[in-house]
């Protein structure tokens, strides 16, 4: 992985709202905590004291969890996203599919391994995911990592994916699917996915919740080889890889 090309590409903050609470909410906390510290413990010294710990403890976790979240989206899911690619065995003339790319992470990591053939990225856009999450950021960070000739995106819903039957060789997604509000269109997108893969293609998807609902209905598809990874703290919150292949 070229470092000098990772540091021109700019893959945003995920989950930014969650990022702006946790560190109000710790501001609160920590505030909330001085001023008990000021005018109740003189007055109440034993209760005074348990609550300035316990409003301390809350500043503390909400800005430690606002750092892992900056952390997750500066670095871990830059690592993160090779490890994932590397579960598609790629051999570098396929056509690959992400599900939910936002501004180009998995998609341009794709793209790089494949000399002879297409990264295709599918997504509604939404900023609450990720920050400044455009198909113009994600086509941006394709010409920062050189691979702009090699990758195609597309404004749709994962439910219902603008490809034929059998199109794909693989589909990738990553911390997508889950904003799916219910287990239905969770299952219709996992469906679509299989849909659109060739026979014999292999999916690798990551999230944070719902992949034991994703092995349920590949198993129920008769796919094989699918399998659960443990958790993996590289990303935050954590994530689990649900993989296998169409038959």
């Amino acid at each position: 992985m070229a470092k000098c090309e990772l540091a021109k590409a700019d893959y945003g903050i995920d989950a930014p709202l969650v990022v702006q609470k946790h560190n109000l909410l710790g501001a609160i906390s920590l505030l909330a905590g001085l001023g008990i510290h000021r005018l109740l413990v003189p007055v109440l010294p034993v209760a005074g004291k348990v609550m300035w710990m316990v409003a301390f403890l809350f500043a503390f976790c909400f800005f430690v969890s606002a750092l892992l979240l900056l952390w997750s989206s500066k670095f871990g899911k830059l690592r993160q996203r090779e490890r994932l690619i590397d579960a598609l065995e790629l051999v570098g003339n396929e056509k690959v599919l992400d599900v939910g790319c936002g501004r180009g992470l998995l998609l341009n990591g794709v793209a790089r391994r494949l000399s002879r053939g297409r990264a295709f990225g599918v997504d509604l856009w939404q900023s609450i995911d990720q920050s400044g999450n455009s198909p113009e950021a994600a086509l941006a960070n394709a010409k920062a990592e050189n691979v702009a000739d090699r990758v195609e995106v597309k404004t749709a819903d994962m439910r219902d994916l603008p490809y034929s039957d059998e199109y794909m060789d693989a589909v990738v997604s990553s911390i997508a699917i889950h904003n799916v509000p219910d287990e239905a269109g969770r299952a219709r997108a996992i469906k679509e996915i299989a849909r659109v893969l060739k026979p014999g293609g292999r999916i690798a998807i990551q999230d944070l919740r719902a992949t034991d609902e994703y092995v349920k209905i590949l198993k129920d598809l008769a796919w094989r080889e699918v399998k659960l990874s443990r958790l993996n703290f590289l990303i935050f919150p954590p994530v689990r890889m649900v993989t296998g292949r169409k038959p």
